[in-house]
């Protein structure tokens, strides 16, 4: 039995080391240079743009033994035997277990151009387009939501 424990903590931390390490490249993608990008210059103008950078995870792990000899299905006794004990008492009880898993993302996506030139920096931000898109159909969506409510609770109170 004590065999079996070191071998599934074992396991166990060869997983945690495993999921460590995902967690360190998972993490590695806020670097500054996957924030801003190499310079690049063309003529007397120097443009480096500078990006938004997240990244998240998850994980988890779990583990059980047992040792419940003389326990059957919902941890009832089996009809006695002829010696007057129950068969699942005769057989030894142990068992283990154990499992994990986790999940995890990173995203990137471009916020403004720094431009610098003769005339001094300039920050010239990157409109996501489709970000603005979505937030204006949720809030156009909540309040429609909201006004037929307060029109069903006006109809309600009129009677």
């Amino acid at each position: 039995m004590d065999e079996n424990l070191d071998e599934i903590m074992n396991r166990v931390e060869r997983a945690n080391q495993e999921r460590m390490g995902v967690l360190d490249k998972l993490f590695a993608t806020a670097r500054v240079d996957a924030v801003f990008s190499a310079p690049f210059t063309q003529g007397d103008r120097t443009i480096i743009t500078a990006a938004e950078v997240g990244a998240g995870g998850g994980f988890g792990s779990g583990m059980g033994f047992g040792s419940g000899a003389g326990r059957g299905a919902r941890g009832r006794r089996g009809p006695a035997t002829a010696d007057g004990q129950s068969p699942d008492a005769q057989a030894e009880g142990t068992g283990g277990g154990g499992g994990g898993g986790g999940g995890g993302g990173a995203m990137g996506r471009p916020v403004a151009a720094i431009i610098i030139d003769t005339e001094g920096v300039t920050v010239q931000p990157i409109l996501d387009v489709t970000k603005i898109t979505l937030a204006l159909v949720t809030a156009l969506g909540a309040m429609l939501v909201i006004y037929g409510r307060m029109l069903r609770a006006s109809k309600l109170a009129k009677g």
